[in-house]
């Protein structure tokens, strides 16, 4: 039986079979001077530009910056945290920043995790699906009387377990998941149906299987502190010996990609093959935090190549 696409909103549309960027690297520069991240991975030839909100710019005014930097450049937050705003507050602020800037926003929204919620937010974390579903029935219901109150816009969610995935199937535009292999790319798929489905991988780009295994743990020493991430990784089989802080060297290799371009196009690969429609890299650098230019640059021919 012939299946019909759901009409997706025009900004998922220009990311199907692409690849994007997920960084904060914007924050380390000047806000003057921030879109010229934004710009640099437009001319690269990428398709979008995911950035996060937790310590550092608030995530719609920082988008902004990103927005009118750039010409084509789909820019997404990866992800906007609930607890930052009203739902009526998100709903105006992506129906304008879509309508200003030719339908080049992705609103992704997520739950956060706890410590940041309740430790930076003064937020209770209590029922963090609920809240999601909630939030997502209140931005459908906010009124907005301006002229681009009835812009259409695209709206995807973070969504690792079942549950948020079912949310994300019901109530929005399609998931974002982050820290994942094609295994769960694949449940992903069969979760939201013909939903979007963009996701975030880490790569170290070369260097030596030392270095690799430094970078990669350093990037997971947050994460493996989080119960949100242990509970996706227990899901995938790794088990409590894997959640040492900055994780085991099998959850590295899961969860970082080493090698040259060549191993980094054989992963966004999988994740196609597995149903992904979007693949955005996170590029993890050596500690300076300084933007990875030239990792972008050697890793944009193989990987935006249509």
């Amino acid at each position: 039986m012939l299946t019909l696409m759901t009409p997706w909103p025009t900004s998922l549309e220009k990311l199907r079979t692409t690849v994007g960027i997920w960084t904060f690297a914007h924050e380390t520069l000047a806000p003057s001077r921030s879109g010229e991240i934004a710009a640099e991975i437009e001319s690269l030839g990428y398709a979008a530009l995911w950035m996060p909100e937790a310590w550092g710019r608030e995530a719609f005014s920082s988008a902004q910056l990103q927005l009118a930097a750039t010409s084509t450049l789909v820019v997404a937050t990866g992800i906007a945290n609930i607890w930052a705003r009203d739902a009526v507050a998100a709903a105006s602020a992506s129906k304008t920043l879509n309508a200003a800037f030719g339908e080049r926003f992705v609103l992704g929204l997520g739950v956060s995790h706890r410590p940041l919620v309740e430790g930076l937010r003064k937020h209770d974390y209590a029922s963090p699906v609920a809240a999601m579903r909630d939030y997502l029935t209140s931005m459908d219901a906010a009124p907005m009387f301006a002229p681009e109150g009835a812009q259409p816009y695209a709206r995807v969610i973070a969504a690792l377990g079942p549950k948020m995935l079912e949310v994300g199937a019901a109530f929005a535009d399609g998931v974002h998941p982050y820290l994942v292999t094609p295994e769960h790319t694949a449940l992903a798929r069969a979760a939201v149906g013909d939903k979007f489905v963009g996701v975030e991988q880490a790569v170290v780009l070369g260097q030596t299987r030392d270095e690799y295994l430094r970078r990669a743990h350093a990037h997971l020493e947050v994460y493996t502190g989080l119960d949100n991430y242990k509970n996706s990784w227990r899901r995938l089989g790794f088990n409590e010996g894997d959640f040492v802080r900055g994780g085991s060297e099998r959850l590295c290799d899961a969860m970082v990609v080493h090698g040259d371009e060549g191993a980094i196009m054989a992963r966004i690969m999988e994740h196609r093959e597995a149903g992904a429609d979007h693949i955005c890299l996170q590029v993890l650098a050596n500690e300076s935090n300084d933007p990875p230019l030239e990792e972008w640059r050697r890793i944009a021919p193989v990987a935006t190549a249509r």
